[in-house]
């Protein structure tokens, strides 16, 4: 059985030292780091099984540090935050961010012992952690989006979460959840089969619905059953769409009063597009994440090959980057990503958008969203080629009015041509 490795940060050399004793007696190799610095130097030699972690040190606080292990994919051990003048909301965000745990010093010996266990415990069954919130990016628009979700985090009120598939609304629907709450996302049929159940399987926590747009009539029913009760379960409801709801409502297709009830706190997710500066930074952390987890060998990405996925559409936001960078992964044949390696996969997407229809492998291995959206996609794109652009000629061959159609190509990313709507 191999030894467990305690990787411990505190800039007091008393601590340190302590800790080092405490945990040498239990059996436990560990490495010491003073500083921020030198746990990053650490953790870039290799993943530790754990990290107890300072939060007041002189260079770069714990959470500054947690963050930037969480935003570049080596947030893949459990960390256990440690500070002398914690406070509840400190230890929240940690625990947001993704800390296992909380310390307060002085640190009793057997809650140590028993965290310590714990976690790395924790840590033999899950070696990944999910995708946080700082994986979506630094950029200004992603650190807007951050402020206003911390500014509600606290409150029970609905949120409405709008934005492209594949954006990140459950990454912001997990950091409105309170840790230790209960964090459901049940599948739409369960409105349908019993709504109350759902309430008393979520009391207390979060219940999270991924589209909402796609409801039919008798679930939105059973979501109008669920708002109701919110308060008698002390549950916060966060929903998402992808598609407008007022247009949906305009159509008919969703109740009006069921989306003013949901709409009261509203935010937009921006798409990839919106933040295509965070890509090269994103791109190496889901290659760092794959490495870590064994799937693939070590590799790199060179530079061209980075601003080459800088510089891509992707309608499928972070989704479809995360299974680019897969692909690159296992189909590159140097231990560096190139520029070709990227165009060879950019291109098979490149071939979907020219109204080609998608291999079967790409499509029948997708979720369903993601696959629908592929065909979507081809569907009028072949339309519009087939039209020669004339927009007026493609709503009449695919069955929809010219707005609808307008803001559904815009929704998937397909290109045309403005000027074909008003053509005859």
């Amino acid at each position: 059985m191999s030894v467990s490795e305690i990787m411990v940060v505190d800039d007091e050399v008393g601590i340190r030292e302590l800790l080092l004793e405490i945990l040498q007696d239990e059996g436990y190799r560990v490495r010491l780091a003073e500083n921020a610095s030198q746990a990053r130097s650490m953790r870039g030699q290799g993943r530790p099984d754990l990290v107890l972690l300072d939060i007041w040190m002189p260079d770069t606080d714990g959470i500054t540090l947690l963050k930037e292990w969480a935003s570049s994919g080596q947030l893949t051990m459990p960390v256990v935050m440690m500070s002398g003048h914690g406070t509840i909301d400190t230890a929240v965000e940690a625990t947001r961010i993704g800390a296992f745990d909380f310390l307060e010093k002085p640190i009793a010996l057997q809650k140590l012992l028993a965290t310590v266990g714990r976690a790395l415990k924790k840590g033999e069954t899950q070696t990944r952690p999910d995708l946080s919130l700082s994986s979506l990016g630094k950029s200004p628009v992603v650190a807007d989006l951050k402020k206003r979700l911390a500014q509600i985090a606290n409150l029970k009120t609905s949120v409405l979460l709008v934005g492209e598939r594949g954006s990140g609304a459950e990454l912001c629907a997990r950091f409105l959840h309170a840790p230790n709450t209960p964090w459901l996302a049940p599948d739409p049929a369960q409105l349908l089969e019993d709504p109350g159940a759902l309430l008393e399987r979520a009391r207390d926590g979060l219940l999270f619905l991924e589209d909402v747009g796609e409801l039919g009539r008798l679930e939105q029913k059973g979501l109008m059953l669920v708002l109701s009760k919110l308060e008698k379960y002390n549950v916060r409801l966060v929903c998402a769409t992808a598609r407008s709801l007022p247009e949906g409502v305009g159509q008919g297709l969703f109740d009006a009063g069921l989306y003013h009830a949901l709409s009261g706190l509203t935010l937009s997710i921006p798409s990839l597009r919106e933040h295509r500066e965070d890509i090269p930074d994103l791109a190496n952390m889901l290659l760092s994440r794959l490495v870590e987890a064994g799937a693939v060998p070590a590799q790199e990405f060179s530079m061209a090959a980075l601003n080459a996925l800088r510089n891509h559409g992707w309608p499928g936001n972070m989704a479809e980057l995360a299974n680019a960078v897969k692909t690159l992964a296992l189909t590159a044949l140097g231990d560096e990503i190139t520029l070709a390696d990227v165009n060879r996969v950019l291109s098979q997407s490149d071939r979907v958008s020219e109204g080609q229809a998608p291999p079967q492998d790409l499509s029948l291995d997708l979720p369903l969203r993601e696959a629908r959206d592929l065909f979507e996609r081809a569907y009028f794109e072949h339309h519009i080629k087939r039209e020669s652009g004339n927009m007026s000629r493609v709503a009449e061959k695919v069955g929809l009015e010219r707005t609808h159609l307008y803001r559904k190509l815009k929704q998937l990313g397909v290109k045309f041509s403005r000027r074909g709507l008003g053509d005859d």
